[in-house]
């Protein structure tokens, strides 16, 4: 009798960390099915994970399926998924524009995905299955994780904000939280599974425990992790401004395994446009609790998001971005150009601001924010930090002889060590920052103090693995770290 090999699956990801985390769940079902990861680039099904917070996700959504109708005229069998948050809105519309996709699934069904894709085969015909409301929470799902050191952990989904530029709670519906009992159970499982980092996700991390009635409960939770055994570090993103209570500074501050780095939003640093965005905060309130954190975590690393041509905005109102982002001293920021997005109240307002102004703007915007990040940057020329040592995240590294990581502050590290030494990635190494750079720093002197970890010997075991030679008792960790959620560099 022939043998009938596994189909085989590749998941493209467009968007958020909260997008990451979902590709991860859909690996985990897809090879709780039966599936294998592809290795050869041409997988039976691919499945794509979408965004829908920028127009350009769209854009980049369907460019994409054009390219892959090819494929399936030329190849048998071959499957097309979309998931995510456009696929939850556009729905139907997806199929309607490329007949050639064969499933189609939302936000809040993701562990369908299996049992859509054999229908569709079965059936011959597409099948669209979008619901309203969670099914179940995904941390129930099965996970394929990319890195064997670091892991997300997301403790809500959804969000009770009203910003009018942002698509985001139709698309995910209201908060939901999960019990800390069962956030703390998935983290120490992590941990047994070789992970040493983790970073909690949420729309609105720090409004955890809305759903359960204890405005402190963020904060609860950051301590009860770091007392986690064998939890080395703990990274959130991303937390509202208006949200942003003094029990979660103190958490930060006391708690050795909570990083000394923080993502908070600013959107823009106009009183004016922030209340036509429905931000419920104003720049002085931003502002002071930057000041808060720094006085109570001195080498914070603070980054931020940032929307330019929100519709109205004028030159005083961008100007005042550009005072907020001067008097922040953000170590990173992404920026972004706004952009209509059909179904928010942002789409029909007055003023659209034309785009040869908005992109003079932030052009404007990057060039401080650049000068900004080198500055900071350089200050840390000199100082002795401890780096994770990551994989995938320094492109240069084969040529320049340097591995990479980042610091406890976020910030990317790249570095070398002296012959002979090996750090794997998932260990730890100290040493001395040479140089800087906007976007990164430097560490060439070569004299790295090397400490292994738990999670080095769960990239040993995952390598092993991969060629085929099982470890016994292997951790179910996979080849290629991918890096956190922090955001680093600017994107457009």
């Amino acid at each position: 009798m022939p043998v009938i090999s596994p189909r085989t699956y590749e998941v493209k990801t467009f968007g958020c960390q909260m997008n990451v985390h979902d590709s991860e769940r859909m690996r985990g079902s897809l090879e709780n099915a039966g599936y294998v990861p592809s290795l050869d680039g041409r997988p039976d099904v691919m499945v794509i994970n979408t965004c829908a917070v920028r127009e350009n996700a769209s854009d980049k959504l369907y460019g994409t399926l054009g390219h892959l109708a090819q494929t399936k005229r030329e190849r048998d069998g071959f499957q097309i998924a979309v998931g995510g948050c456009l696929a939850q809105k556009d729905r139907d519309g997806i199929v309607d524009r490329a007949p050639w996709v064969d499933v189609v699934f939302g936000t809040h069904n993701m562990g369908a995905l299996p049992t859509l894709l054999e229908r569709a085969r079965h059936n011959e015909e597409a099948q669209v299955e979008i619901l309203e409301s969670l099914e179940m929470f995904p941390s129930t799902l099965p996970t394929k994780r990319e890195s064997t050191h670091s892991g997300w952990v997301s403790i809500s989904v959804g969000c009770n904000n009203t910003c009018t530029f942002c698509i985001v709670p139709s698309l995910r519906g209201k908060e939901k939280d999960r019990r800390p009992g069962e956030v703390l159970a998935e983290i120490e499982t992590l941990v047994a599974d070789g992970a040493v980092e983790v970073t909690l996700l949420g729309q609105n991390v720090n409004t955890y425990g809305v759903s359960f009635g204890d405005r402190h409960a963020f904060g609860k939770l950051l301590r009860a992790a770091g007392a986690i055994d064998g939890l080395e570090r703990i990274r959130f993103t991303s937390p509202h401004p208006a949200a942003f209570t003094d029990d979660v500074i103190a958490a930060m501050a006391e708690t050795d395994a909570v990083m000394p780095q923080l993502h908070m939003p600013l959107q823009s640093g106009s009183d004016r446009i922030l209340r036509a965005m429905r931000r419920s905060y104003r720049s002085a309130r931003f502002l002071g609790i930057l000041d808060r954190v720094r006085e109570r975590i001195p080498d914070a690393a603070i980054t931020t998001d940032i929307i330019v041509g929100f519709p109205g905005e004028t030159e005083e109102d961008f100007a005042e971005t550009l005072r907020v982002v001067e008097a922040s001293r953000f170590s990173s920021a992404f920026t972004f150009q706004y952009s209509i997005r059909p179904g928010t109240p942002a789409a029909t307002m007055p003023d659209q601001i034309p785009k040869e102004i908005v992109q003079e703007r932030f052009e404007r915007l990057v060039a401080l924010q650049d000068r900004i990040s080198y500055e900071e940057n350089q200050k840390q020329v000199g100082r002795t930090v401890e780096v994770l040592v990551s994989a995938g995240e320094g492109k240069k590294n084969a040529e320049t002889h340097r591995l990479s990581g980042r610091a406890k502050d976020g910030r990317l590290v790249h570095f070398r060590v002296d012959d002979g030494l090996e750090p794997r990635p998932g260990d730890f190494v100290t040493v001395r920052l040479t140089d800087a750079a906007s976007f990164h720093l430097l560490a060439d002197d070569g004299n790295a103090a090397i400490r292994r970890s738990s999670a080095g010997d769960a990239w040993d075991r995952a390598q092993a693995d991969s060629c085929g030679v099982p470890t016994p008792g292997a951790a179910s960790a996979t080849k290629g770290p991918v890096p956190l959620g922090i955001p680093v560099r600017r994107a457009g």
